[in-house]
């Protein structure tokens, strides 16, 4: 998305003495347009929006790291991309360091500790998508401010104030609401009506949504930021913010006159205090002589794309012609989803195969299955991948919605971040906290709320599955690629498509992430957009393959690094998808 601030303030000077209060208003900035690739030297950053990728260049040209850059440009998203991401969600980061180690921040939501199997039944029988999400039952215990602050004390050099001036600057200073915003708003408008803390915020007073090109102001998010600034992570996790936060969530602040029912959520204080965000081992699989690393369960990201490389590796996929490749992609893809539906959720919970998952021996006898002139039909059974679940398979294999946003940043040392977080559904469960400006997660509807027996099945203080897919390629040692993308499941198979399209099929990595679209997910239709089905690809797929396709309208808003050599460096975001991304670099050519 393409915005701007109306005075265009990089906060680091910014005093909270500052903050006002006013929401809404029609002034009319120049805006800001960004530019989809960046070539250049020093670091890079590429989001999805100008403002986050403004402030976090600023940040590394100010000499901060490419961590401490990351959490910078993640704030202001937190203001401008309200309904895909923010302090009431969580998320997944993924770090290269600058002397070469790759580790991962967890800071996906956990379900209250009351939560049962059955929290989402009512008389015997699952409630629908929308009773569940639009309630306080579904959302998690946020873990995107602890996982700043985790990722911050341990890789960055920032503290959690500075890092969070240039979002307090955008959510005093406002923003110009562009068409994404105003349609994601209309989209949720029958239930944000509901909720008079949230209608106040993205309602005009007629009930209609704020008009493109007027401002948005998020004073009370603002506020929020500059507690948790001055506190650190306990001004999230203790205190006001939090008693609000437990309070919106057992009681729902909904009007007197709202037209649904606002279920109660189980959320209480002593599930705050206690939230943590793990360092844990990232995935990493070898595909075409590189390392692949990426989110470990509780994702299935890393688990699900590292499976589909395996497969992929017994293909010539680069003396395949496209129509033959992207055959052997979707397949790939349609075997791996039928193993990550099957044994991915919480380690902590389940014991996941992942070395099993990701072993050679299990991706040969997955490869096996597929039919190289014609697409299986689906659902496709799991495999079994625990005979291959051994430590002697993984020495080789392993070191152990449609929101969400997606950012990659590098910096000058050597320092890369891929971090991907969210709310889950456009505009999460559609309570804004009154008084601190944010919209709660309905991240508890990720589970398998509907099943007493999945290993994602409800459980208190479980982590529920993600499919998010933060990836960072290394080769040699050396950094190669950054990337990830929003999207729900469609995440993984975006990844894979991007890895495939730049990996063997001889795409740059601004034309791979162009490039259209199709999403494989063990269903018997692949999900894609309309250029990819009307694309000579698309229509051999057909033809010579059997492929059937249902149409949809956009896959993913990926964003990428790729590291050229001799310090120089390319930035890259969607240029069409979600409005078109930002990507800068430090130094431009």
């Amino acid at each position: 998305m393409r915005r701007a601030w109306l005075y265009l303030v990089f906060a680091l000077i910014v005093p909270v003495a500052l903050l006002v209060s006013s929401t809404g208003g029609a002034a009319q900035p120049a805006v800001t347009q960004g530019t989809p690739t960046a070539i250049g030297s020093g670091g890079a950053v590429a989001t999805v929006e100008t403002l986050a990728s403004e402030a976090a260049v600023e940040a590394l040209r100010d000499g901060a790291n490419a961590v401490d850059a990351a959490v910078v440009a993640a704030a202001v998203l937190g203001v401008t991309e309200p309904f895909s991401c923010g302090i009431g969600g969580g998320g997944f980061m993924v770090i290269r360091t600058s002397d070469g180690d790759v580790t991962t921040i967890d800071h996906r939501e956990t379900a209250p500790a009351a939560m049962r199997p059955n929290s989402f039944f009512e008389n015997g029988v699952p409630l629908p998508f929308n009773d569940a999400r639009y309630s306080g039952r579904s959302a998690g215990v946020p873990g995107t401010v602890r996982g700043w602050d985790e990722a911050l004390n341990r890789f960055g050099t920032m503290s959690l104030e500075e890092a969070l001036q240039a979002g307090i600057a955008v959510a005093n200073d406002g923003f110009v609401i562009d068409e994404t915003f105003f349609s994601q708003v209309q989209q949720n408008l029958d239930f944000f009506d509901d909720v008079p803390s949230t209608r106040v915020l993205y309602l005009d007073p007629d009930g209609t949504p704020r008009d493109v090109g007027t401002m948005q102001r998020n004073p009370d998010l603002a506020r929020a930021y500059a507690r948790i600034g001055h506190l650190g992570a306990k001004g999230f996790y203790r205190g006001a913010i939090a008693d609000a936060m437990v309070e919106s969530v057992q009681h729902p602040p909904v009007a007197p006159e709202a037209n649904h029912l606002w279920r109660a959520g189980l959320m209480t204080m002593r599930d705050v205090k206690g939230y943590t965000a793990p360092e844990r081992e990232p995935t990493r699989v070898g595909y075409r002589g590189l390392d692949v690393y990426s989110m470990g369960p509780p994702s299935s990201g890393g688990s699900t794309d590292g499976e589909a490389l395996n497969i992929l590796e017994g293909f010539d996929l680069d003396r395949s012609d496209r129509a033959e490749a992207l055959h052997f992609f979707l397949e790939a893809s349609r075997f791996s989803f039928a193993d990550r539906n099957a044994y991915v959720a919480d380690p902590d919970y389940f014991d996941v195969p992942l070395r099993g998952l990701l072993s050679d021996g299990f991706a040969a006898e997955r490869r096996a299955l597929i039919d190289p002139n014609h697409a299986a039909t689906s659902p496709v059974p799991p495999g079994d991948p625990y005979p291959y679940d051994t430590a002697g398979e993984a020495a080789a294999t392993a070191e152990q919605s449609e929101t969400t946003t997606h950012l990659s940043v590098s910096d000058r040392w050597g320092n890369v971040v891929s971090y991907t977080y969210t709310i889950e559904s456009t505009g999460g469960n559609g309570v804004v906290v009154p008084g601190w400006g944010f919209l709660l997660n309905n991240e508890l509807t990720d589970f398998n709320f509907d099943s007493l027996t999945h290993p994602n099945r409800v459980e208190g203080g479980k982590r529920p599955r993600s499919s998010m897919s933060p990836t960072i390629v290394l080769d040699d040692g050396q950094p190669f690629l950054a990337l990830g993308s929003p999207g729900g499941s469609m995440i993984i198979t975006t990844v894979l498509q991007i890895l495939v399209d730049r990996l063997d099929l001889g795409a740059t990595l601004p034309q791979a992430i162009a490039a259209p679209r199709a999403s494989q997910r063990n269903t018997l239709l692949t999900a894609a957009e309309p250029a990819f089905i009307n694309s000579p690809e698309g229509q051999a797929l057909v033809a010579r393959f059997g492929h059937g396709f249902s149409t949809t309208a956009e896959i993913g808003a990926a964003t990428g690094i790729e590291f050229l050599g001799g310090g120089r460096v390319l930035a890259a975001a969607e240029p069409q998808r979600r409005g078109g991304g930002s990507a800068m670099v430090e130094e431009p050519e």
